[in-house]
């Protein structure tokens, strides 16, 4: 018998294959340190652009400044690929790591670069709109709304989870999570600890709490939303935790079932579960039709009725 790691004392048949450095995550992981190390080791060299140092022309074109002080509308996207210092990117690195891992195995490469990108341009405009009304304008760069926002899916999705605050303090995710929002309400709008982007931080998660609720539902009222966002639903279906191979295109349109003449058979081919999974990959659990479900299900019956 196997018990799901989302859901403990639940049986969950599951594949029990699971991937630590799923494709979105490696990618954001790799681009924001190379970003980082191109910062560092190029930028700070004595090169210069029009009598201006190559490090001065790259932050007025890619940090976030505020509407008026060079603002353009790309550093939405791209002050969440820049960081401040070496603790800065760890951190936020490591965070995304931690809460992003299970959220993106659970919802598919796309969805969940979907939602990351979403959440960190959701910071920006709050930081823009919002953080003025209680703190003075400035240039923003870091990953943090975004990785806020990761954190909020993954307390939502597995709320009673236990997370090691600070390595050693055990905590429940839905309670970090109202601490760490309420932590940033206060000191966005006290004012406090200066130079962090508290307001854009809240924005962050406010905002995956929205995408979350509209998720829930369906997304039934924004059927744009619904197109590009199902995800695997937590109802007893089963969970299927696979290194998710991204880019490799198996053929399937996603709402194409596999064809009847190769799953009529109780053994069924490897390659017809290879294009179930990379289905999921791209598209989510959620994207399968009844009959690829079925197989699913009726392979992960027969490896545990193995063990």
């Amino acid at each position: 018998m196997a018990y799901s790691p989302y859901d403990p004392g639940v049986y969950r048949p599951t594949f029990r294959r699971f991937n630590f450095f799923p494709p979105v995550i490696r990618l954001l992981i790799l681009t924001n340190v190379g970003v980082y190390l191109f910062q560092v080791f190029v930028l700070q060299g004595f090169l210069t652009v029009g009598g201006n140092s190559l490090q001065i022309v790259f932050a007025k074109l890619f940090y976030l400044w505020p509407i008026g002080g060079g603002f353009r509308p790309w550093q939405l996207l791209t002050y969440m690929f820049l960081h401040g210092g070496f603790v800065h990117l760890f951190y936020n690195m490591l965070m995304l790591w931690m809460f992003g891992i299970e959220v993106e195995n659970e919802w598919g490469t796309r969805k969940f670069a979907l939602f990351y990108l979403a959440c960190g341009v959701a910071a920006g405009l709050a930081n823009l709109f919002f953080a003025p009304l209680f703190t003075e304008p400035a240039p923003t760069i870091g990953a943090s709304g975004g990785v806020y926002g990761v954190l909020v899916a993954f307390a939502m999705l597995f709320p009673n989870r236990y997370v090691y605050f600070y390595f050693f303090i055990p905590i429940r995710a839905k309670y970090l999570m109202i601490f760490l929002i309420a932590l940033e309400a206060y000191a966005g709008i006290a004012g406090t600890q200066e130079g962090i982007a508290h307001i854009a931080h809240l924005g962050g998660a406010l905002f995956a709490v929205l995408w979350m609720v509209m998720d829930a539902r369906g997304g039934d009222r924004v059927p744009w939303f619904h197109k590009h966002t199902r995800r695997a639903r937590s109802t007893g279906e089963p969970i299927i935790e696979k290194p998710i191979r991204g880019t490799v295109y198996t053929g399937l349109d996603e709402d194409e079932p596999i064809p009847r003449s190769r799953t009529t058979r109780h053994d069924y081919d490897q390659r017809v579960i290879d294009d179930i999974l990379d289905k999921i990959s791209r598209f989510g659990y959620s994207g399968l039709t009844e009959e690829e479900k079925r197989i699913l299900l009726d392979a992960s019956r027969r490896m545990h009725s193995d063990e």
